[in-house]
């Protein structure tokens, strides 16, 4: 990727309401609300799904994040795809953008993100091309 975009967010996770299927398994849904600051400026919504039990040190989650922002000067949306999984205390994260998902001036984007945590403050790397 050509570029990076550092920043920190702000989220606020919310149990989704229940709909068809509520009940038929043990799956959390969340519905994802973030404000992005630093290099990208903007805001994303989004749906997670996770099954598990993260207080024992093993969980995993799915969700897909759509994100209106500024990038690079420049003003679009596009989506992210979330996949983690969580096993003794040790985690794996990847997240990527949606192929094809970039619109207005982020047609095209192609990326991948890192998300840190560290005193309670989230923090994001984006390595991205246009």
């Amino acid at each position: 990727m050509g570029k990076v975009a550092k920043g920190t967010f702000e989220i606020v996770m919310k149990p989704a309401p229940a709909g068809e299927g509520a009940g038929r398994v043990a799956v959390g849904r969340m519905l994802i609300d973030k404000e992005y600051g630093g290099d990208m400026v903007g805001v994303g919504q989004g749906e997670m799904l996770s099954a598990g039990n993260p207080a024992a040190g093993s969980a995993a989650y799915v969700a897909i994040e759509h994100v209106t922002a500024i990038l690079d000067g420049r003003s679009g949306s596009f989506a992210l795809q979330h996949s983690g999984v969580m096993h003794d205390g040790a985690s794996q994260l990847a997240i990527s953008v949606v192929p094809g998902s970039g619109t207005g001036e982020l047609a095209g984007l192609e990326g991948s993100c890192k998300i840190m945590i560290a005193g309670g403050e989230h923090a994001y790397e984006f390595a991205y091309s246009l």
